[in-house]
C-alpha cells in the first residue's frame, strides 16, 4: 500500500499572524515539502491544478519535472489533472516526458474541476463537463495506447495519422486514476477502463464514500476487469497532529474556522464527526485512518492532506515529521494484517511494464 500527501497550492493567509505568503513562496514551499515528505518515507507527493487566486498550481507538469530531479524514490502524480479543460494530446505529451525524467516514477490523476470560471477560459462549458471527461479521455487513451492516431469527436478537431513524441517510457502509459468527490459517472468511467479510482475523501461523510467505491468496484467487475476486491482504490483524508490531542484542536482551530473551504461553516467538532477530518493525537489519526478500511475493503492509495488554510511551512514539515515517524509504519503494519492474497499491490511503473509483457506474452502463446 501507498502513502503520501496531496497539495492544492492554496494561497491563504495565516489567520494566527495575518501574514499572507507570496506566490513565489508558496511554490518554494511546495517543493519543500515534496522533498520532506520523500525524506520521512512516504511514496506519494500530488500536486493539483487550478488556475485562478488564491492557487498557485497552474503548471503541475512543470513541478513535477522539477521535483524529478530533485528527488530519488519518490512517485509523483497530480491531484487533479483537468481532463475536461486541457487538451488531451499536451497531456499525453506531457506526461510521456515525465515519465522519462523521473525514470518511471509518475501517474496521474484526472478529475473535472468544479470551479466554473475556469471553463470559458479554457473554451468549454461546464455543462459539458462529464461529456468532455469521457470524450478526452478517450482520445488520451488512444494516444498513448496506440502508435498512430485517426480520431474524430465532439469537442476538438480531428487528428489524422497523429504519431506521440515521445512514446511513453518502455512503451507503457502512466497509471490513471479517475478522482471525484460526488460524481458516480466518474466511477463508472475508471471502471470501464480499468484504471483506479480515487475517492477525494475530505468532505462527505463516509456513506457517501461507502456507495461510490461500492459503485465502482461492481462496474470494474462488471466489465471483466477482476473481480471488485481486485479492483484499484485510493483515498483521500486531512489530518493535522500534535502529541497531545487537545493541543492539535487548539493549534488547528483558528486555521480551520478561517479556512476558505470549510469555514465559517460547521464547527470543528462537528465536521471531524461528519467528514474524515482528523485532529489530534497520531494515534487518533492511525486509528481513523485504519477505520477506512471497513466501509471501502482494501485499499491501494492513501493520501493526506497536511499543507492547506495558512498553516506555516515549518509547521507542515513537523506534520511530516509525525506521519513519517509515528503515523505510516504502523500502518503499513496493521494495512497488510487480514489483506487477502487476491488484493493487488498498488501500481507502479515497474509493475504495468511486468503487467504489459505479460499480456504480450499470453497473445504470443495464443497464437
Amino acid at each position: 500500500m501507498q502513502f503520501g500527501i496531496f497539495s492544492v497550492g492554496d494561497v491563504t493567509p495565516d489567520p494566527t499572524t495575518g501574514r499572507t505568503p507570496s506566490e513565489h513562496e508558496r511554490i518554494a514551499a511546495t517543493v519543500a515539502i515534496a522533498q520532506k515528505a520523500e525524506e520521512v518515507g512516504l511514496d506519494v507527493f500530488a500536486t493539483g491544478e487550478h488556475h485562478n487566486p488564491p492557487f498557485v498550481p497552474s503548471s503541475p507538469t512543470t513541478l513535477l519535472g522539477y521535483l524529478a530531479g530533485r528527488t530519488e524514490r519518490l512517485i509523483l502524480s497530480t491531484s487533479t489533472t483537468l481532463i475536461t479543460t486541457n487538451d488531451p494530446v499536451k497531456i499525453a505529451e506531457d506526461f510521456s516526458v515525465l515519465q522519462h525524467l523521473s525514470e518511471g516514477r509518475v501517474d496521474i490523476m484526472l478529475g473535472r474541476g468544479n470551479t466554473g470560471p475556469v471553463y470559458p477560459w479554457f473554451g468549454k462549458d461546464i455543462r459539458a463537463a462529464v461529456s468532455l471527461t469521457v470524450e478526452n479521455y478517450e482520445l488520451l487513451r488512444a494516444l498513448w495506447d496506440e502508435p498512430i492516431v485517426d480520431w474524430s469527436g465532439k469537442y476538438r478537431t480531428p487528428l489524422q495519422g497523429f504519431t506521440l513524441a515521445p512514446r511513453p517510457l518502455d512503451d507503457v502509459a502512466p497509471f490513471v486514476w479517475h478522482a471525484a468527490i460526488r460524481t458516480p459517472e466518474i466511477a463508472e468511467l475508471a471502471a470501464y477502463y480499468g484504471d483506479g479510482f480515487f475517492a477525494n475523501h475530505i468532505f462527505w461523510p463516509a456513506s457517501h464514500t461507502e456507495r461510490m467505491i461500492a459503485l465502482y468496484r461492481q462496474r470494474f467487475a462488471h466489465y471483466g476487469h477482476g473481480t471488485a476486491e481486485q479492483a484499484v482504490v485510493g483515498l483521500g483524508g486531512q489530518v493535522f497532529m500534535r502529541p497531545n490531542s487537545q493541543d492539535a484542536v487548539e493549534e488547528f482551530r483558528p486555521y480551520f474556522d478561517n479556512a476558505p473551504v470549510y469555514g465559517h461553516g460547521p464547527s470543528l467538532e462537528e465536521f471531524t464527526a461528519q467528514t474524515p477530518l482528523t485532529v489530534g493525537s497520531p494515534q487518533e489519526v492511525i486509528d481513523r485512518t485504519l477505520g477506512f478500511r471497513d466501509y471501502v475493503g482494501d485499499y491501494q492509495r492513501q493520501l493526506f492532506l497536511v499543507d492547506h488554510a495558512g498553516l506555516p511551512l515549518k509547521t507542515v514539515l513537523e506534520q511530516l515529521d509525525l506521519l513519517g515517524a509515528e503515523v505510516i509504519p504502523v500502518l503499513r503494519k496493521e494495512f497488510a494484517v487480514g489483506r487477502g492474497d487476491e488484493v493487488p499491490d498498488a501500481p507502479t511503473h515497474a509493475s504495468q511494464v511486468a503487467a504489459a509483457r505479460s499480456r504480450a506474452g499470453a497473445d504470443e502463446d495464443a497464437r
